[in-house]
Formats: C-alpha cells, structure tokens, sequence
C-alpha cells in the first residue's frame, strides 16, 4: 500500500489501528500495576521519604487499595497494599493507610470516572509550585498535560483535614491533574496506567518549564495543534503501551514487587 498521498489523520488512525493489532496488553491485576507504579515513580524521582499517595478503586463500592502507611515506595509489592473503606479504615483491621488519603476520598467521590489517583512531591514540581505560578506547556513530549492541569493557588496546609479534599476536587474540575501551591502534584486516571503516565509527564513539564523560565521567555504553541497531540498521547492503548515500557525498565532492578 502507497501511503505517501494519505492524509495526516488517515495515518494518525493508521497507527492506532495497528497498534490495538499487533501489541497486546499486559495481564496484570490491579495490585500488581499499583505496586508496579510505586517502584516505576520511586526510580522517576517521585520519592519525597513517606509523602505522597497512589489508590486505585477497589472491586467493592466505596473502597480503594492504597500503599501501607511507614513504607516507602520502594518497598511496595503487591501483598502489602492495602485496601481500605471512606474512612481510611483497612477492611482486614491490619496497619493503617496515610491519613492524607482523606482528599483521595473526595476526588473519588466527586468524579465518578476517576479510578487512580497519584498525590506526589517530586523535585521540579515541588520548584515550581513555591513559585505560585500555573504549569505552562509549550513542548510535543509534554501536550498530554495541554488545557488539562488545573492550578490552585491556595495551600491549606497538613493535608489530612476534609476541607483540602473539598478544595482539591473543586479545582480539579474537568482536568485529569492539578499543580498545587506549596505542595506538589496530584493525577488522575481512568486506569492506573493513565494516571502513572501523567504522574511522570507532570514532573518532565515541569522540569522543562523552569529550565525554560531560567533562560528566557517561554513561547506559547498553536492551540490546535496541541490538542491534536494532547488527544493522541491520550489514547487508553496509547497509556499502556507506554506502561508496559516503564514496567519492563523497572523489573530490571524492582522484580520483587509483584
């Protein structure tokens, strides 16, 4: 077949056609991803000693499965996770999830498509939120995050209290992520392969916005075409694909943790 005649969105739909064909999914359940997150955003420069929280939804309404509070991530596996109700409380009475979950329980709550959420601190967003200033994308690797990060400038401090949960989800709004004053980052996902790509994607924008900043005026992109590329980067094959790449470079050295 001669492709050279063929329109740009005839081989934009090319591609992900044959990328449905001819790559298959991982199978793994959603203990093993979850855990797999904690040790791919450890090795990305997402651990900040025992701050930050990663939950999926659990099977059972009003539940989520989340890291055990007093481990790291990189000591995450899939048994020691836990899964606990709207209350923080773990239904088999065994440890205790970190009591800045609460807000988690909100953005569930509040956006019923949300099944994965990632609350970390890590270097380049934690910068860039103590300069109280939005994420600004002006890059291709970075469009994912184009018109979808929110921004709240208020910090409420101890993130443990309802009132931040409300804050958040609040601002959050239609967006799949939010820069946090003072704090740090927070994704959501569809699936927990989405929101570990975000969670990733977030701290690289913010990395190249203040290298960026340092050097001089950063230049905004055509709308159009970023959200042409925003939407192909964001496709449900696009975000396992992607996935099964950081799950292959962090068994190298992570393979106790599923």
């Amino acid at each position: 077949m001669k492709t050279d005649t063929f329109s740009k969105e005839t081989l934009m739909e090319m591609a992900k056609s044959s990328m449905n064909a001819t790559i298959p999914d991982l199978n793994l359940t959603d203990r093993q991803k979850l855990a797999l997150t904690c040790r791919i955003l450890f090795t990305k420069g997402h651990d900040s000693g025992l701050a930050g929280q990663i939950t999926c939804r659990s099977d059972k309404p009003d539940t989520f499965i989340t890291q055990r509070f007093g481990l790291g991530f990189d000591e995450i596996t899939a048994d020691n996770l836990l899964e606990v109700d709207q209350d923080l409380e773990p239904l088999d009475k065994q440890g205790m999830a970190n009591p800045a979950n609460r807000f988690h329980t909100w953005v569930y709550k509040e956006h019923p498509e949300v099944n994965c959420i990632i609350h970390t601190h890590p270097t380049y967003v934690a910068a860039l939120s103590m300069l109280r200033v939005p994420l600004t994308i002006s890059h291709m690797d970075t469009c994912g995050l184009y018109n979808d990060c929110a921004f709240l400038g208020d910090w409420p401090g101890v993130p443990v209290g309802n009132e931040e949960g409300i804050l958040i989800s609040n601002a959050l709004g239609n967006n799949r992520a939010i820069l946090l004053s003072h704090h740090g980052q927070l994704v959501t996902g569809k699936t927990i392969e989405e929101a570990c790509n975000l969670a990733i994607l977030i701290e690289r924008a913010a990395k190249l916005q203040l290298l960026a900043m340092a050097a001089g005026q950063i230049q905004p992109i055509p709308p159009a075409l970023a959200n042409e590329a925003h939407d192909w980067v964001s496709t449900d094959k696009r975000n396992k694909v992607n996935f099964a790449y950081y799950v292959r470079q962090v068994l190298k050295t992570h393979p106790d943790c599923i």
